[in-house]
Order: C-alpha cells, then sequence, then structure tokens
C-alpha cells in the first residue's frame, strides 16, 4: 500500500538548542576553570597553553544557524583573571525558511578581570534572520575587548545578500551603570540599507570594537592611524572608568581583515590574536 508523504510544512525540522557556560578563577596566580557546562551542538575547548590568559574556544556542532536555531554562550571571570574567548570558524547564518536565528552571549567580569570576547565573522546568507545579544557586565575596574564582525555574503565567491534580517543588541554596564549600550538594525531590504551613506555606504562588510577600561582613551590615536578611513574611532571617560568605540567598514571580508586584525592583536595587548584567527 502506498502512504501519502506528508507536506513540507507539515515536517517538524530538527532545531538546534544548545548552550555553553564557562566560568575561571585565579588560583596560584593563574586563571583556571572552575566549571565547564556545555550541551547541544554547543562545546567548549581549552588548547594547551603557556603564560598568558586561558584562551577558549567556542565551536557549534551544527556548523552554522537557520530559522529557530538558538545558541547561547555564558561566561564568567572571576576576580583578576583573564581569559580570551573565540570561535573555531566564522559562524553562517543560512536561509531561514521560519523564524529567525539567535545567538545570546553573557559575559561577568570580577574585580580586575580582563576579558577579550573575539569571535570570529558572522557571515549573513541571502534570505536568512538573525538576532544577536550580547549583555555585560563588569566590575568598577574590570577590563574587556569586545569584537563584533558580520560579512554580507562572500563577494569573491559571487554572494549577495539583498534581502535578510538583521539585529544586534549590545548593552554594556561597569560597576552597575550602563555605559554603552546600542541596537543595530538591518533589513529586510538589505541592498537599499547597505547602499545609503547612513547605513555602511555600499559596503559589505562591518565590525563593531568596544574597548572598556581606565586606559582605553590612551589607544585613541592608535587605533584611528589603523583604520584610516575605514570607520571611526571616539573615547570618553564614563564614571571612573573609560570606553573606545570603533567601526569598521569594508568592501568585504578579506578588506575588513586587513584593519581588523592589526586593531584587534594591539588592543589585545600581550596575548594578541587568538590562535584561530589565523587558520
Amino acid at each position: 500500500m502506498n502512504h501519502p508523504q506528508p507536506r513540507l510544512e507539515q515536517v517538524k525540522l530538527q532545531r538546534v538548542s544548545a548552550s555553553g557556560v564557562l566560568s575561571v578563577r585565579q588560583r596560584d596566580g593563574r586563571t583556571r576553570l572552575e566549571r565547564l557546562y556545555q550541551e547541544g551542538a554547543a562545546k567548549i575547548r581549552l588548547p594547551a597553553r603557556g603564560d598568558g590568559p586561558l584562551e577558549a574556544i567556542l565551536i557549534n556542532t551544527a556548523g552554522g544557524l537557520t530559522g529557530d536555531d538558538r545558541l547561547a554562550w555564558a561566561v564568567e571571570a572571576g576576580e583578576d583573571t583573564a581569559v580570551t574567548l573565540t570561535t573555531q570558524a566564522c559562524e553562517k547564518i543560512y536561509r531561514a525558511t521560519t523564524g529567525h536565528a539567535e545567538v545570546t552571549c553573557k559575559i561577568s567580569g570580577g574585580p580586575g578581570a580582563r576579558i577579550a570576547w573575539l569571535p570570529q565573522e558572522t557571515i549573513v546568507f541571502e534570505r536568512s534572520a538573525f538576532r544577536r545579544r550580547l549583555d555585560v557586565d563588569l566590575a568598577e575596574d574590570a577590563e574587556a575587548l569586545l569584537v563584533e564582525a558580520t560579512i554580507f555574503g562572500r563577494r569573491a565567491m559571487g554572494e549577495n545578500v539583498r534581502t535578510a534580517i538583521f539585529r544586534d543588541r549590545w548593552r554594556v554596564r561597569c560597576g552597575q551603570r550602563m555605559i554603552h549600550a546600542e541596537d543595530f538594525a538591518i533589513g529586510p531590504d538589505v541592498e537599499a540599507t547597505m547602499g545609503r551613506k547612513a547605513g555602511l555606504g555600499g559596503a559589505g562588510a562591518c565590525a563593531t570594537v568596544l574597548l572598556v577600561g581606565p586606559s582605553a582613551a590612551t589607544h585613541l590615536d592608535t587605533v584611528r592611524h589603523i583604520v584610516d578611513g575605514a570607520g571611526g574611532a571616539s573615547a570618553w571617560q564614563v564614571g571612573s572608568t573609560g570606553k573606545l568605540l570603533a567601526r569598521l567598514v569594508a568592501t568585504d571580508g578579506y578588506a575588513l581583515r586587513e584593519r581588523l586584525v592589526p586593531l584587534v592583536a594591539m588592543l589585545n595587548g600581550q596575548a594578541g590574536l587568538p590562535k584561530t584567527w589565523s587558520l
């Protein structure tokens, strides 16, 4: 007997629902793992290292995200710890037939902590739908380097993103005081928005770099020299701390990295770039 095949819209597809938690504390003068939890497609690896901050590599084993996928990270850096967080590869946001993909990250830094949030680029594909949220809560004397880079289609592979939905929300607090808040929204008409001067001016890739710490403003001249017409940078004193904000735009991912790599390497001090950035 032939059984009728279910229509595509009746088939419930498997979706990613994953989370990873990392907690570090200082012991014997070094930053050491206290707690690690991983569920679903979220994996965390801690490569062997010498001196310097602990480095954690965040991995999405699903290989990308699409509509209704959910991925959550949570990081707690204890007093006087130093940790660098990066990803194994670029995160790919594929076409969504329903809903939207979502990535959230919550980071907390105790007194004297030094945190670097350095994921590799997010690649947005045609007709994708994506929301990203970054929440950071720092002690008054903690420091953080926060980077997010986005590529709207890989031009070297002939990819163009005309229609998609992209939302990016940042909230950064220091000493329980809000010091940085932004909401970046583009789409569904991505092509039109990116072409405007008030948008990306025709660029296909962009990055936001935020440095929080008492000495953040001292790097402003160097940052402006590295950016050099590919964006802009400003610095402010906010309460007992400071912040430096840089925006970069470029025609494609390759051109973006030409500025982003030396900028991150400089701002991250002796820790430099995560190893995965050069693979």
